[in-house]
């Protein structure tokens, strides 16, 4: 019983959040640990290497080719040189593939020179009008699918750069360009499409740079506008494509936390108190951001929501202990949070803000501590097991497969196994809630039986009342009978002289005047 009252807790070092290769940003498990910097370079690097492997195995298997059609065919080529003439057409002909793939290879080394190139350059302004006009029409599928807030995306995006004027027309011109070609590339996988989207980011914001002459607060405030309105439009098209299994990963994170519904508070040893009023208020904020996240087309949008849902978590442990938040006590709370709020398609906007956001966002500041965390506590979900949470495998078992639900005692501390104790309460405070609310019920129930028992009995006395006012009436009536002597009634200007009790007649008087 010892051991089980010493809470481990969670407990992850800040330097476990860093790059593996040590340059200092946070990094991120879908990059293997890596910050987006390194994972590009490790990215391009292997990328690199299998391009040479495959331009070797492609040498290698000329040779062989032609190693093979030299043996086959010397002897005959010296005996029918008529016959063998043409057999170095054929040899050339053999070539043809490894022409082919040197040509690929080629035009993929090449690939990386965008549209971007002419940026800001004189050369850009005498484009054929083709280019012109290809840049200025967007796709038909993009038209098509265009929504209200992508053409008030699109408009605020005019507006901003009508302050930059002529490099804002170019800048315009580039994005447009950029979305017509990314509209062509369907057949691309997410890693694929992740990588055009971020090399434009990079050609981009190095040519802003020169432009700005190195104010990079400048050059930020661009690139949030222009990343605003390309993820804006290609939303669709790269959120959980259909070359990715985020939809299948989403629906067995969704399932997992559903199965964790039982976890408690206490066994997450987070230091929040949702019994006092300001510290439920911030935990159903906080779930609101997160669940918000979903709604949000852009990568920014959707870290500002983890960004805001983090703050409240900070708010709620800072009013709970009365003095300013730790880091350890920061992702336990997360956990908590993630599990109450069931976040839809959790792993597709994590995956999507992996791949299309601005890399610099997310390799320092607190929106990529926060994502970073948030990263870390969707992966502490799905590796969750009994010692995560303090309890022996049986326990955590019976607990999973609903036999059983954990209930805590205040005054002992402990985990019982054959049930609550004496005066045990659930220490989910939804199930506390529910259970208040069921005891108020219970009551609101008794007090309506009395009150319809009541009532029937109102009901009862006054169908009797009439009857029983009748008989009274009638008894009286019986015991006291009504008598009515009659009586002559003299009329008042009658000649009865007799009647003393009437007063003299009026005698008219004249008055002389």
């Amino acid at each position: 019983m010892s051991q089980r009252t010493e809470r481990r807790g969670i407990h992850v070092d800040q330097s476990d959040l860093l790059c593996k290769k040590g340059c200092g940003y946070y990094g991120n498990s879908a990059w293997q640990g890596l910050c987006s910097k390194c994972w590009r370079e490790e990215y391009q690097r292997v990328r690199q290497k299998q391009i040479q492997d495959d331009w070797a195995l492609a040498e290698k298997l000329q040779r062989e080719e032609e190693a093979a059609y030299a043996s086959s065919h010397g002897a005959q080529a010296q005996s029918h040189s008529q016959s063998t003439a043409p057999q170095p057409n054929q040899g050339h002909a053999s070539l043809g593939p490894f022409s082919k793939f040197e040509e690929k290879k080629t035009n993929e080394k090449t690939r990386k020179v965008t549209t971007v190139k002419k940026f800001f350059s004189p050369s850009s302004r005498t484009a054929s009008k083709k280019e012109t006009q290809e840049g200025k029409t967007p796709s038909p599928s993009i038209s098509r699918h265009a929504s209200f807030d992508t053409e008030q995306v699109s408009k605020d995006f005019v507006d901003f750069l009508k302050n930059l004027q002529k490099p804002g027309r170019e800048i315009h011109k580039q994005c447009r360009a950029f979305i017509v070609n990314m509209s062509s590339k369907k057949d691309l996988s997410a890693d694929e499409l992740s990588e055009c989207v971020q090399d434009f980011y990079q050609n981009m914001a190095d040519r802003l740079m020169s432009h700005f002459k190195g104010s990079s607060e400048s050059v930020e405030q661009v690139m949030d506008q222009v990343e605003k309105y390309i993820m804006t439009r290609l939303y669709k098209s790269v959120f959980c494509p259909e070359t990715t299994d985020d939809e299948k990963k989403d629906l067995a994170t969704q399932n997992r936390i559903r199965a964790l519904h039982w976890v408690t508070i206490q066994m997450l040893c987070v230091s929040m108190d949702e019994e006092i009023p300001e510290v439920s208020e911030n935990v159903v904020k906080a779930i609101t951001d997160i669940i918000e996240m979903d709604s949000k087309r852009v990568p920014r949008d959707k870290l500002a929501c983890i960004t805001r849902c983090s703050k409240h978590i900070f708010s709620a442990i800072r009013i709970t202990k009365n003095e300013p938040a730790s880091a350890d006590d920061f992702l336990p709370a997360l956990i908590y949070i993630v599990l109450k709020a069931n976040p839809p398609r959790l792993q597709s906007n994590i995956q999507y803000i992996t791949r299309f956001c601005n890399p610099s966002r997310l390799m320092t500041g607190e929106d990529g501590y926060y994502f970073t965390n948030l990263c870390c506590a969707a992966a502490f979900i799905e590796k969750l097991d009994a010692q995560s949470l303090n309890l022996s495998p049986e326990e955590f078992e019976r607990y999973m497969s609903g036999q059983a639900s954990p209930r805590f005692s205040s005054s002992e501390g402990e985990w019982p196994h054959d049930g609550p104790a004496p005066g045990a309460t659930p220490t989910n405070p939804v199930l506390a809630q529910l259970n208040h609310n069921l005891e108020l019920l219970s009551d609101l129930s008794s007090r309506q039986e009395s009150l319809m028992e009541a009532a029937q009995s109102l009901q009862a006395d006054l169908i009797s009342w009439p009857k029983s006012v009748e008989r009274e009436v009638q008894d009286v009536l019986e015991k006291y009978p009504l008598e009515i002597a009659s009586r002559t009634v003299s009329a008042i200007d009658a000649n009865n002289l007799d009647n003393d009790h009437l007063p003299p007649p009026l005698t008219p008087q004249v008055f002389a005047g």
